[in-house]
Parts: C-alpha cells; sequence; structure tokens
C-alpha cells in the first residue's frame, strides 16, 4: 500500500515541515489549506514524492470533501491524516467578543474534529490508519492571552483519547503531539519582550522549530507506533514537564 498523508495548514509552519517531513519518509503528501501550499508541493515534488495543493478551509465541510474526492483521483486513498491546521492571537479574555471565541473553537476544534471525521471513511475501509492531531502545550497548562484557544486544544487532547479508543480495534491509532512555543508565522509577530521572556522560561533556551515538532509527528505516523494509541506528547524544550 503506498503511503499517503493529508496534512492541514500546510503553506506554512509546523504543517509545511510536517509535510516535508513526512515526505522524506517516504509519504506521497496531499497539502489542504486557506492559502494554497504550492510552494511546499514543490519542495515536496523535489524529493522525489508526488503532492497536490488544495486550497481547503477546516471550518467548512464541502471544501474538505471536495479535497478529498481530488486526492482520491490524483493520489489514492490516505493512510494518514495530520491536522495542523490552527489559529490564535494574543489577546486577554476580557477583551475577546463572540466572533473572537468562534473562529478560536472553530479553526482549532472544530475543524480539526471535521476533517478528522471527513478521512475517517478511508481508514476504516483500509482497516489501517495514522491519525495525528495537533494540539498546543496552552492545552495543557494554560496559556495567558490564549484563554478560548486553551479551551479548544484541550479539547482536541479530549477528542484524541476518545476517538483512539473507539477506533483501536479497527486498526486506527490516534494521538497528539502538543508543541510549546514554536518560530512559526504565528508567534514571531509577538512583540520581541514577550519572545525573550518564553526563551528565558524553556530549559534549553529556545524556541522549537518546525521540524522538531515534525521530528514527533512522524514517530506517531510510522509503522514503530503501530502498537501507540490515544497519547499525548509535549515537545517543548522542557517548559512542561508535568501537568
Amino acid at each position: 500500500m503506498t503511503a499517503i498523508a493529508v496534512v492541514t495548514g500546510a503553506a506554512s509552519g509546523i504543517g509545511r515541515a510536517v509535510a516535508r517531513k513526512l515526505a522524506e519518509d517516504g509519504f506521497d503528501t496531499a497539502l489542504l489549506d486557506l492559502n494554497e501550499a504550492t510552494e511546499t508541493a514543490a519542495e515536496i515534488t523535489a524529493l522525489g514524492r508526488r503532492a497536490i495543493a488544495c486550497r481547503a478551509d477546516v471550518t467548512d465541510r464541502a471544501t474538505i470533501e471536495a479535497a478529498r474526492t481530488r486526492i482520491h483521483a490524483e493520489l489514492g486513498r490516505p493512510t494518514a491524516l495530520v491536522n495542523c491546521a490552527g489559529w490564535s492571537v494574543i489577546q486577554p479574555f476580557l477583551e475577546n467578543d463572540a466572533a473572537f471565541w468562534d473562529k478560536a473553537i472553530d479553526v482549532n476544534l472544530m475543524g480539526t474534529i471535521t476533517v478528522t471525521r471527513v478521512f475517517l471513511d478511508d481508514f476504516l475501509a483500509a482497516g489501517v490508519g495514522r491519525v495525528v492531531l495537533i494540539a498546543s502545550d496552552a492545552g495543557r497548562v494554560g496559556s495567558t492571552g490564549e484563554v478560548v484557544y486553551s479551551a479548544a486544544k484541550g479539547g482536541v487532547m479530549g477528542f484524541t483519547k476518545a476517538l483512539a479508543r473507539e477506533m483501536a480495534r479497527k486498526g486506527i491509532t490516534v494521538n497528539c503531539v502538543c508543541p510549546g512555543p514554536t518560530a512559526t508565522p504565528m508567534l514571531l509577530v509577538q512583540h520581541e519582550k514577550r519572545i525573550d521572556a518564553l526563551i528565558r522560561a524553556i530549559p534549553m533556551r529556545r524556541l522549537a522549530e518546525p521540524a522538531d515538532i515534525a521530528g514527533a509527528v512522524a514517530y506517531f505516523a510510522s509503522p514503530g507506533a503501530s502498537y501507540v494509541t490515544g497519547q499525548i506528547l509535549s515537545v517543548s524544550g522542557g517548559l512542561t514537564m508535568s501537568g
């Protein structure tokens, strides 16, 4: 069976690094993003793997189903799914409005649930599959200025564990990676003083690079993780050693 991975949020940041790492590990990849991930696709084809870039919105099920139809036609049935798409803006909870809450929950939690449900049928038909969800250490321990984001990512962790229980006898593993502060466009727009404070709090004294997160994802997607399911793995340079 050809290894085919679907990666959401693949145009930049963690999603882009994950897609490239999976390609290096032998996966053909379908790259889903609001911004068509053509540059990521070019990197992957340069590695000798097949890749297609699909413009899709994780909050719009119709676009995800359309992408699935295209993936079937051009690559085949996926064997792995990595949900990397996410959204956050640092803002005190008391300044959030209802539209802010809705977007944080729709993208980070409901988007993950929707995409997973759409592609789960492929794994059920094959009797095997790898689902890797990206949450955040914000969901494990809370993050100032990211209250609803933290709640949504906590929901992703609960979704991981419950779905893993339901899928365990169907040959499908479901695991979750929780990045700590990572040098992505979403974080690097923050004030330099905030970033410096984060770095000082991290025992390894640096932000994660997207490639650091990609290595953990690749493990969960690999044959070596076939007996691992329902797990939450923090990749944070030691920032959250408990919790």
